[in-house]
């Protein structure tokens, strides 16, 4: 015998002593199905989560070697390229190390020229 009520657009679900003593066994679902499509839905609306980004280059498609790179890598292509660029990149990593423990730079200094290597290569292309 519980009836939902409405107080601007809040409606109160039936009390538990009503649907034990089966009253109104379908209150509940009817409520519920009455609230949700009393909801106004918002078309234009942005959503809750903004789409993940992806890490990427600020300077893609930019830089001196840019233009090589992008047809090297379509010739090549994509896996082998990414291959041959890890390796590069690698052998890089090594000849800083190496040159960091010849001058007795510490682990700091170490990293921020790898740092810097990768800025200069993001600005030159390499990694576009």
């Amino acid at each position: 015998m519980a009836a939902a009520v409405s107080f601007s657009r809040v409606r109160a679900l039936p009390t538990w002593s009503s649907s034990v003593s089966g009253d109104d066994h379908h209150a509940y679902s009817s409520v519920l199905a009455m609230s949700v499509s009393a909801r106004p839905r918002s078309t234009g609306a942005r959503p809750l989560r903004s789409p993940a980004r992806m890490m990427g280059n600020v300077n893609e498609g930019k830089g001196l070697f840019a233009p090589l790179v992008v047809v090297t890598r379509n010739i090549v292509g994509r896996k082998r390229f990414n291959q041959l660029r890890g390796k590069a990149i690698a052998l890089h990593s090594q000849v800083i190390n190496e040159f960091c423990k010849a001058i007795g730079a510490d682990n700091k200094q170490r990293q921020g020229l790898i740092r810097l290597a990768k800025k200069n290569g993001e600005k030159l292309g390499f990694l576009a």
